[in-house]
């Protein structure tokens, strides 16, 4: 299993980002679409002087233009000489129309043709084929010399979408690189849900790859565990309260907290909501501990599950904690 670091801040700090990641043994470097726009921070991830893969982690697909997506992701692989990967995420409506000003409907179905879309972009620069993709949502019929980067030295971007819902996740097992399982997802819905349907829908499964990110609360005393627990149940009562992570829930038996939290969040309040979430329920989707129990609790409930595994440390921005708890669990995934 490759583990990943997650950088979730802005272009200025991400040199020292990787750094940090190379640093630790990290295999590759995550980069969040969250403040800042994550192909600028790519841009200099890649440039900078390492051999991580630098990932989007996730761009947001429907906020963009399948061919300026093309263009970025091209111009990052060159960069990077073949170490970029494209992860794109739907993002849900409400943030897409209202924040974005961008159409929604049936994401899915438009994510599907999205990937296909930025494919034959890419195969018209590589292969020098004629530009005619017409579907259901984008049409890119255009595309003169003038405009054409040409072909890449190195393979071509890998695609990879994140995906929660069923049908997101035939998509990605159907059309894509890999699947990015979102942090708010337990390992009983992994095994029950998501595995069953991507070893139905992936043809090749060697070379598909299940991409992890796991929650993480690690402290080196009582005082920072207890921080980053705090932080980890704020995070889970965010992501709870969205309508279309509920089936998570359902899949426990505790459907009626999603309505809560989505309740509470309309209210503003966020400090009540991170309350609803006992230890039980932090327990089905995140890990605590040392640093050291923690890379351990990831192994444990993970090996042979995902390809490449993210530990997503919220509470603290110590990059000890996460050097150490990378260095525990390479030794027991060994």
């Amino acid at each position: 299993m490759r583990f990943d670091s997650i950088y979730h801040g802005g272009p200025g700090p991400v040199g020292a980002a990787v750094a940090q990641a190379r640093t630790a043994g990290f295999d590759g470097l995550g980069i969040a679409e969250l403040q800042h726009d994550p192909f600028v921070v790519s841009a200099l991830a890649c440039a900078a002087p390492s051999e991580l893969r630098i990932a989007t982690s996730v761009a947001i697909a429907f906020a963009r233009s399948p061919m300026t997506v093309a263009y970025q992701a091209w111009d990052l692989q060159a960069l990077s000489g073949g170490r970029f990967a494209l992860g794109l995420g739907s993002q849900i409506e409400p943030h897409i129309t209202k924040r974005f000003g961008m159409p929604w409907s049936r994401p899915a179905a438009r994510m599907r043709e999205y990937v296909a879309a930025v494919r034959a972009i890419w195969g018209a620069w590589q292969d020098g084929t004629r530009l005619n993709f017409r579907g259901d949502f984008y049409t890119h019929t255009l595309m003169t010399p003038m405009f054409n980067p040409g072909p890449l030295r190195v393979a071509r971007p890998r695609i990879q979408i994140a995906a929660v819902g069923p049908l997101m996740i035939r998509v990605a097992a159907e059309a894509t690189d890999g699947l990015i399982v979102h942090p708010f997802t337990t390992y009983d819905y992994l095994v029950d849900v998501i595995e069953p349907i991507v070893v139905a829908h992936t043809p090749e499964r060697s070379e598909f790859e299940l991409v992890g990110q796991v929650m993480v609360a690690a402290g080196r005393d009582e005082q920072e565990l207890a921080a980053a627990v705090g932080a980890v149940k704020a995070q889970l009562a965010f992501y709870g309260s969205t309508p279309a992570y509920r089936p998570v829930f359902e899949h426990h038996g505790i459907g009626e907290l999603g309505d809560e939290l989505n309740r509470l969040s309309k209210r503003g309040e966020w400090v009540a909501m991170a309350g609803l979430i006992d230890d039980a329920t932090f327990d089905l989707f995140a890990v605590r501990g040392t640093p050291e129990e923690a890379g351990v609790q990831l192994v444990q409930r993970y090996a042979g599950r995902f390809d490449r595994l993210a530990p997503t440390l919220l509470g603290s921005a110590d990059p000890q904690i996460a050097a150490r708890l990378l260095a525990a669990a390479r030794n027991a995934d060994a």
